[in-house]
């Protein structure tokens, strides 16, 4: 590879003049005979039949601008939702060169940055963004992809470690590509049928993997953790109170839902969607590691009870967003099994840590939870969206959501209908996110992918271990449980200051946006940052690219020394 970062792929252009089940010598021209006006040689017009694209290849007595003319009248279909190879091989060909080379294997290249920062108004300024009445041509719409590709931050580069995602994994990529130019919808197996029997191997998996006996229950994928709860709080409030899918809230006693400070917002913003409502959302608070305090969580349940209100269910985590906690799974289930709740374990985050015979027993006691939410997109590096909820309960997906729509789940149909399995969802038209985690899953191998989470879990052990032992940087959780790594760096004129004085608190507090602009405005990394009660800002480091080693581990601690030493 050059010494710039910059490779550089070809797809090769297949000329094939295949048959098509219309009959026509091409794809690409219609057969139907629209008026149109050409041009001969001469100063004189004429109106004339527009020719089949054979008859103008055989016509030899037009002239040059007469076929201009007949091409500008076919480029005139470019509406039409078709591909075909005479006007759309070429431009496919070269637009896909380009994701590769540029949004793939340049984007990921350390020698390259990760963002090319712009402010929000140049950016304005510099994009072409305004939609237009004519048609782009294919070498401006190249132009956009170029554009397009140049100004977006680069999430597959090993150094963005800013959210719960990265990487662009070459498997998952290519099933994400087959996904969208298959374009399907899986709701029945009329339309889909690959794709209902491979969600349903794909979820059975997840769920003897989790621990559910013989992988026994229901799953779906969702668009997203945050609809995954939601999901599990529907099915929750229907095994309790079943009427509620007809009756409506009307008349039924106060809910309550118990879960982490600490746990995802997603939890507290569906409930408020479902009409549960935010403040029935009672918040456990947290230890000095992130998690539950289960004795904490009993008295609310009572204080619950107590004050008139039927708790149904508990939201345990297993990989808190921000510090990475495992909840305490089994005293959570005893606690779900003395007072009769639903037990869901948020694990969009930690769920991946299953996959390892080393690490799994981070979730010890998911086994006996009634739901899970895991999120393969996340420390599995599956490419976004890919987000599952898995339940023990068998048939309660389609109890609490179906609808039984006779024009899309006729139950007459010529074959099984218990593969029409798209009623159970609260969505009618949905994604085919399974394929890309599939295919990945068949070119990794369940071995594969412990592999991977080994070593996700190796670097985040190492980045630990440095930082501890490297002047000015301080662990905010003293032994991290997952990957998420969080610390304060305290630059040298700063390690002076009195540590219990308001001045040390205000000015640690500014470092890491400071570092963070810098890096940014480099486009050197990109690293978070929050603060979590009362602790000052801190950063935030989230590996789950097993393609980092030990040397970026140094690399990142020595950017952000480099970046905030003067501040």
């Amino acid at each position: 590879m050059p010494a710039n970062g910059v490779c550089s792929v070809g797809l090769e252009v297949i000329e094939d003049n295949a048959t098509y089940a219309s009959g026509s010598d091409s794809a690409g021209v219609s057969e139907d005979e629209d008026v149109q006006q050409l041009f001969v040689s001469g100063a004189d017009r004429v109106t004339s039949v527009l020719p089949k694209k054979s008859d103008i290849r055989k016509a030899s007595q037009v002239d040059e601008q007469a076929a201009a003319a007949a091409a500008a009248a076919v480029s005139d279909k470019r509406y039409a939702s078709l591909p075909n190879r005479e006007q759309h091989q070429q431009f496919l060909t070269q637009f896909l060169t380009e994701v590769l080379n540029s949004a793939v294997f340049n984007a990921t290249d350390r020698a390259n940055k990760v963002l090319n920062w712009v402010d929000p108004e140049e950016l304005q300024r510099t994009l072409d963004l305004a939609l237009k009445d004519e048609p782009d041509t294919h070498e401006k719409l190249l132009e956009l992809t170029r554009a397009t590709i140049r100004h977006s931050v680069k999430t597959g580069h090993p150094y963005f470690m800013n959210q719960l995602f990265s990487s662009v994994d070459p498997y998952g990529f290519a099933g994400q590509v087959l996904t969208d130019a298959l374009n399907p919808s899986v709701y029945t197996y009329e339309v889909s049928p690959v794709f209902v029997l491979m969600e349903e191997v794909v979820l059975r998996e997840m769920r003897t993997i989790v621990g559910y006996p013989d992988g026994e229950g229901d799953g779906i994928f969702a668009p997203g953790g945050s609809m995954a709860n939601g999901y599990a709080i529907s099915c929750a409030r229907h095994k309790f109170m079943p009427d509620i899918k007809t009756k409506g809230l009307h008349a039924l006693p106060r809910l309550v839902i118990f879960t982490s400070e600490d746990a995802h917002y997603s939890v507290k913003k569906l409930a408020s969607f479902m009409g549960i409502g935010s403040d029935n959302v009672y918040a456990i608070k947290t230890d000095n590691v992130g998690k539950i305090r289960v004795e904490h969580l009993e008295s609310e349940i009572l204080r619950a009870k107590s004050e008139g209100a039927l708790p149904f269910m508990v939201s345990a985590t297993a990989g808190t967003t921000v510090i990475g906690a495992f909840d305490p799974l089994e005293q959570i289930a005893d606690l779900c099994a003395k007072y009769n709740l639903w037990m869901h374990v948020d694990a969009a985050w930690g769920g991946g840590a299953l996959m390892s015979k080393k690490y799994r027993t981070l979730l010890k006691g998911i086994e006996r939870s009634d739901s899970v939410t895991w999120n393969p997109h996340k420390l599995l590096a599956a490419p976004q969206q890919c987000s599952t909820l898995l339940t023990r309960h068998r048939n309660i997906l389609a109890e609490a959501h179906s609808t039984n729509a006779t024009y899309l789940f006729q139950k007459d149909k010529f074959y099984d209908t218990r593969y029409d399995t798209g009623d159970k969802h609260i969505q009618c038209g949905r994604r085919a996110d399974v394929l890309k985690f599939w295919f990945m899953w068949r070119a990794k191998g369940t071995a594969g992918f412990e592999a991977h989470i080994d070593k996700v879990f190796e670097n985040a052990e190492h980045f630990t271990s440095s930082i501890k032992a490297r002047p000015g940087f301080e662990m905010v959780i003293e032994q991290p449980e997952c990957t998420n790594v969080c610390f304060w760096y305290v630059p040298p004129g700063l390690r002076g200051v009195p540590r219990d004085s308001a001045e040390y608190r205000d000015r640690l507090h500014k470092v890491a946006p400071k570092v963070k602009e810098r890096m940014m405005k480099d486009g050197s990394m990109m690293i978070t940052y929050q603060p979590i009660h009362d602790k000052p800002n801190f950063f935030r480091l989230v590996l789950q690219n097993s393609s980092l080693d030990k040397s970026d581990m140094n690399y990142i601690i020595d950017e952000i020394e480099r970046l905030g030493k003067d501040l």
